[in-house]
């Protein structure tokens, strides 16, 4: 049986936004399945040593600039949000509370329903009154919502996530990895099409 591919994203990164757009469709061209795992980008950071490159004035600017031309060319909608980046640790507790409550296809629709909002609308995911609002547009319970995002449980379980995610050598989002291979970034969606059309290169 094909593995799935594990999917490692940040709900405040531009490029795992743009992932996410076009990684189901992938992966189900190559009979695969996509686990996403939700991580806060600033816990992987801190282990690996790393800053956001936007936190550099010199690579600023042509960050910015390629976040909005990486959409042009996958031909996904985007929209610079008024501020970025943003924490977003509930959103990701909201989505672990999908997924082991509800499953994986729940929050899935919760990813993409966080990242549309967020880089298509600007609404703010570190706001909870948005963020309370937005999970009733996606067909949330908002209320039960909001207590996940309190609850010890599901911030235990995110803080899990991140951890078991630096044990597998995730530094960064959007990361792929598929069959032991890791692969950094929305630009590595070639070689990871190759892979899983011919195997190992």
């Amino acid at each position: 049986m094909k593995t799935p591919i594990d999917f490692y994203f940040d709900f405040s990164s531009p490029y795992s936004y743009i992932a996410n757009e076009w990684i189901d469709a992938l992966a189900a061209r190559h009979g695969r399945t996509v686990r996403r795992q939700a991580i806060l980008l600033g816990v992987t950071f801190l282990a690996a040593e790393l800053k956001s490159p936007v936190s550099y004035p010199i690579k600023r600017e042509y960050s910015l600039r390629d976040f909005q031309r990486s959409a042009r060319f996958e031909r996904v909608p985007y929209a610079p949000p008024a501020q970025f980046p943003i924490p977003t640790q509930n959103a990701a507790r909201v989505f672990w509370w999908l997924n082991d409550t509800q499953g994986e296809p729940a929050a899935a629709d919760w990813a993409r329903a966080g990242f549309r909002a967020f880089f298509t609308r600007g609404v703010m995911l570190n706001d909870v009154v948005a963020l309370k609002a937005l999970a009733a547009e996606a067909g949330l319970d908002a209320d039960a919502a909001e207590q996940a995002w309190s609850d010890p449980l599901w911030k235990d379980r995110l803080k899990r996530a991140n951890e078991e995610a630096i044990a597998a050598g995730v530094f960064g989002a959007p990361f792929f990895v598929l069959d032991g291979e890791p692969f950094w970034g929305n630009d590595r969606k070639p070689q990871i099409e190759q892979w899983l059309a011919a195997g190992p290169f």
